[in-house]
């Protein structure tokens, strides 16, 4: 099962209800939010999904009109944007280093190693431990919150003074911090994490830098488990051709580290469990356009897909106007 939130004909935020494999959903009564629905659920103690199985509404919507009719929102938002909370994890997929690793320098040997291929080697030997042991860290950076999330169909823009604006085709956990402090899992997103990759490039302390970005990530949220293995696509048009398109893969079978061991990392912070915060983690990938010296312009647009995800994630790139910036002593 799938959420989405839109907008209807007046305007008004909804929610809608599709079932795997449909190209129609199920618009939910009176439900003001996804992030309504998830403190329902916890108020009721039962799962998301068995809440939205028993909510009323018969009114049937086709996603792809709405997607046209650039209706969609993100699949899930907070009511005051600072307590959303968007951060992510790299070098956690299999292949990753190699592209990472090539922004940052050529290995001067066969036996030297970059601090990135080191990262990347210890996630391979701990980033999958067994119950009840502690796994290898992952490298971990913030991203913003709440309001850099750009609705599928809008225009990431890359700041006046980026070098880059790249897709990055990820899926991302989204949670919610239940009123003991405990994270709850409502489920996965096809997200694009969007980062400056030559401003990494420098340096790979320039990566903090690189991902104070725009994101995007939707249309629908997938409820329950992520598959082990998922596939997609990640394809940039310009002028309505392709220009780039490669096939990405996720899921835990194409990773050096298990999603519990990313999630154990984040939640270990006691400020990331605020009850009533939402997160949204991204868990990295191993396919960038960067990678095949593509170098994206204003108009460009990026589309991530993958089957078990429902709708395209579409979005344009644009760039900002400077904006000049000074402190002032007060």
């Amino acid at each position: 099962m799938q959420l989405l939130q839109s907008r209807d004909a007046a305007g008004n935020k909804q929610v809608i209800a599709v079932a795997d494999n449909s190209t129609n959903g199920r618009i939910l009564d009176g439900a003001e939010s996804v992030y309504a629905l998830a403190l329902e659920a916890l108020d009721n103690a039962v799962s998301l999904k068995t809440l939205i199985g028993e909510w009323p509404g018969k009114t049937q919507v086709d996603i792809a009109e709405l997607a046209d009719k650039g209706l969609l929102l993100a699949p899930i938002d907070h009511p005051d944007p600072a307590h959303l909370l968007i951060t992510g994890t790299g070098l956690t997929h299999l292949g990753s280093a190699e592209g990472r690793d090539k922004m940052h320098r050529q290995l001067d040997n066969a036996e030297s190693l970059t601090d990135s291929m080191r990262m990347f080697r210890l996630g391979l030997d701990g980033g999958k431990p067994v119950d009840g042991m502690e796994g290898v860290q992952p490298e971990w950076f913030y991203k913003g919150d709440g309001s850099i999330v750009v609705a599928p169909g809008e225009a990431l823009k890359s700041p006046s003074f980026a070098l880059d604006g790249g897709e990055e085709p990820e899926i991302a956990g989204i949670y919610i911090v239940d009123s003991r402090g405990q994270p709850r899992r409502l489920g996965f997103v096809l997200g694009n994490e969007f980062s400056d990759h030559v401003t990494e490039r420098q340096n790979y302390l320039y990566l903090a830098h690189s991902k104070l970005r725009a994101c995007a990530f939707g249309p629908a949220l997938r409820l329950g488990t992520l598959p082990d293995d998922v596939r997609g696509i990640s394809r940039i048009r310009r002028d309505g051709q392709v220009l780039w398109e490669k096939p990405f893969l996720s899921g835990e079978a194409n990773m050096c580290h298990s999603i519990a061991n990313l999630e154990a990392h984040h939640f270990k912070y006691a400020q990331f469990r605020r009850p009533g915060d939402v997160h949204v983690h991204f868990f990295g990938t191993a396919t960038l356009s960067c990678a095949d010296d593509v170098a994206t312009r204003e108009g460009d647009v990026f589309e991530i897909e993958a089957e078990a995800f429902g709708p395209v994630l579409r979005n344009p790139l644009a760039r900002l106007k400077p904006v000049p910036v000074s402190v002032l002593e007060l």
